[in-house]
């Protein structure tokens, strides 16, 4: 596989995991080339909500990885200037008072406010529950503006990025991938990183070793509105909303079906009706965009991160959420790749658990 300097290796896929795993590994040494089929940000990367959240309801074998999305991040701050994340902190709240959080759980660090505390975060709120959580160290970010700084750090280190290069196929010899092969010809490599999202389950199924990993719909929703609304990141049954500096308010709402009455601009008009009821002072709230997001959903709910079994050097990183996981799986992805030695924190999360016989 080549001395760990001068490693080549290839990343299928330029949203913000595609894109953290090109800046881990170019900054440790690797001759990174950056395949994507469409532009930078392009797929679910553009239409996420964005949240850097490390809460969950339930057991979760990620909990390990979820614990340092936040200080992952921070660590990005300091090395990508262009990167930036609004650090609110999240209020989430239930439609009664026993009802902390809402289904995601929340962090151990989250804090119980009173209905007089809420009003303090969040004075435009019209119906302030009694309590609620609030977790003070998490946020959102730009996710295609901090897409667009990993890639500029990467191309920093000796990163090159092809876009509208679809992969069509992969190179072998005997049981080792030595590349991909595109509308721009074949390229070699060491190691070729699968992290295209959805994608991912087609580019496994012309290894062989097809991948169970849905694409799970969800809504983003962009409104113009004035600035000042909406203070911090808000979860309640009503709406799951935050405001960027510009005004613009971005909204969360689930995928229910095709139907014309579920479409995603009739789902925007009954949001936005819900947050005219919800807050104070909206003076307007102009429809921007609205559309699906596919997001990559492996069938367990775990994470896919490591080498592809039975075939060599061919890794794959599919997850969700992948906003929240991208920097650390980046970093710990990277070292695995480059220093040959398995992460532990990953051991969870290993391709091979779905072709156990």
């Amino acid at each position: 596989m080549g001395n760990a300097v001068n490693k080549r290796v290839v990343v299928i896929g330029a949203g913000i995991v595609g894109a953290s795993l090109a800046y881990h590994l170019a900054g440790r040494g690797a001759k990174v080339i950056l395949v994507e089929a469409e532009d930078i940000a392009s797929g679910v990367t553009g239409r996420s909500f964005a949240w850097i959240n490390t809460a969950h309801d339930g057991p979760d074998p990620i909990a390990s990885l979820r614990g340092t999305a936040i200080q992952e991040y921070r660590r990005l701050e300091t090395e990508l200037p262009g990167l930036k994340v609004r650090w609110t902190g999240a209020l989430s709240y239930g439609t009664n008072p026993s009802e902390a959080l809402h289904a995601s759980g929340h962090p151990p660090s989250a804090t119980q406010l009173s209905r007089s505390q809420i009003l303090d975060l969040e004075p435009n709120l019209k119906h302030p529950p009694q309590q609620a959580m609030y977790a003070a160290e998490e946020g959102a970010l730009d996710a295609v503006q901090a897409t667009q700084a990993l890639i500029a750090g990467a191309q920093a280190h000796g990163a090159q990025v092809l876009t509208q290069t679809r992969v069509f196929g992969f190179t072998t010899q005997g049981a080792r991938v030595t590349g991909v092969t595109t509308a721009r010809g074949r390229i070699e490599a060491d190691v070729v990183v699968l992290a295209a999202g959805t994608g991912i389950k087609q580019l496994t199924e012309l290894l062989n070793l097809p991948l169970p990993i849905a694409a799970s719909p969800a809504i983003l929703i962009r409104y113009a509105s004035q600035p000042d609304l909406v203070r911090t990141l808000i979860s309640s049954p009503e709406m799951e909303v935050r405001q960027g500096p510009d005004g613009t308010l971005l909204a969360a709402e689930d995928y229910l079906d095709d139907t014309l009455e579920n479409q995603p601009a009739a789902i925007a008009l009954r949001t936005a009706q819900a947050i005219r009821n919800e807050l104070h002072g909206v003076a307007s709230i102009e429809l921007e965009s609205a559309c699906v997001g596919l997001r990559p959903m492996p069938v367990d709910g775990t994470p896919i991160i490591g080498y592809l079994p039975d075939i060599g050097d061919a890794y794959v990183c599919a997850m969700h959420p992948g906003v929240t996981l991208a920097a650390i799986v980046g970093r710990l992805a990277s070292e695995e790749i480059i220093d040959d030695t398995a992460s532990p924190a990953l051991a969870l999360c290993r391709p091979g658990r779905f072709f156990q016989a």
